[in-house]
């Protein structure tokens, strides 16, 4: 079984409370979740520490997602929790921070792991793409990771460990290799350009329902 688990919180230091910040009409956060249900999954999950849930309640059930509570800088057990939350054997890793997240790429990206434990593409948009990670290695990581970087971003102990792991880390498509530009949103400069090809995609009736394509087509006409 499939799940979606995306990580948000609501205490950033650089932008605090982005999660809630507009953007085309609805809160940040809220457009992720949009982008992230045309990802093929059975479940989809919003993992938050407990003090964000009540906040995050009414985002998560307008986009199908249950709640999973957990620690807020220990994000992998987070991302344990929902894992056994869940009984997820796969997860598609994903972040609050990317409202323009390709899901076209994470379904190729998903399509073609082969029973790889880690997988993520080269090269795409900064903010746009997503981790497939196999539930096993998630909860092994999770029992042996120790240093605070391997915590809080999930992942890096399974990258970091190739010859436990299999990984499957290859270049993106060509249609989506665009490392120069920038999707995320960690800081006010990055909300702004934000707000910007939120309006550029909304001139061609495509925000919110875009490809990565789209997306890029507008990020470069800005």
């Amino acid at each position: 079984m499939t799940a979606v688990v995306v990580q948000a919180r609501l205490d950033s230091s650089r932008l605090p409370g982005k999660a809630l910040l507009p953007l085309g009409g609805k809160p940040l956060l809220g457009r992720v979740l949009e982008a992230l249900r045309a990802v093929n999954a059975d479940r989809y999950a919003l993992a938050c520490p407990a003090e964000c849930a009540e906040a995050f309640a009414p985002l998560a059930e307008q986009n199908g997602f249950a709640i999973v509570t957990g620690p807020k800088d220990d994000v992998l057990a987070r991302y344990c929790n929902a894992v056994r939350t869940l009984h997820a054997d796969r997860v598609i890793r994903a972040t609050g921070d990317n409202p323009f997240v390709f899901a076209d790429a994470a379904n190729m990206l998903h399509n073609e792991v082969s029973g790889a434990d880690y997988a993520a593409y080269h090269g795409l948009p900064y903010g746009a793409g997503v981790e497939s990670v196999a539930a096993e290695a998630l909860l092994r990581a999770e029992r042996e990771a120790v240093l605070p970087n391997e915590r809080e971003h999930v992942c890096p102990y399974l990258y970091g460990h190739g010859e436990l792991f299999m990984l499957h880390r290859p270049l993106a498509p060509l249609q989506w290799r665009r490392p120069g530009i920038r999707l995320t949103v960690d800081t006010e400069d990055d909300y702004q350009r934000a707000l910007r090809l939120g309006e550029k995609l909304s001139e061609h009736g495509v925000f919110p329902v875009y490809t990565g394509e789209e997306i890029i087509a507008a990020a470069e006409a800005l």
